[in-house]
């Protein structure tokens, strides 16, 4: 006969292994992106000129995220699977702009 001491304690067990597992596919999932960082190098137009260029922003769209590298030290310019952002820094490296890549938050 199992007690009820037993039932909860095997419950308790069990349950830790599939938060984790949940946990685990959720990070899985998360899509990498690209950070372009604000350096004392590039000039604000060409910045805005690179983001037209690799990525296909409008110039409204390229100025804003321009704006906020310069504003507020980096912006997100992309995201996607892992392969396209290393492919993105290395473009964005190729440019002269500072970028990193990182799982989203």
């Amino acid at each position: 006969m199992v007690s009820a001491a037993q039932v909860v304690l095997g419950a308790s067990q069990a349950m830790p292994e599939a938060v984790e597992y949940t946990e685990i596919l959720e990070a899985e999932d998360r899509p990498w992106v690209t950070v372009v960082w604000d350096d004392p190098v590039n000039l604000m137009h060409y910045v805005t000129y690179i983001f037209q260029k690799l990525f296909g922003y409008s110039k409204a769209k390229a100025t804003e995220l321009m704006l906020k590298v310069h504003n507020e030290g980096k912006a997100v310019v992309s995201s996607g699977s892992r392969d396209k952002m290393e492919h993105d820094v290395q473009r964005l490296h190729a440019a002269g702009l500072w970028a990193t890549m990182q799982r989203d938050q």
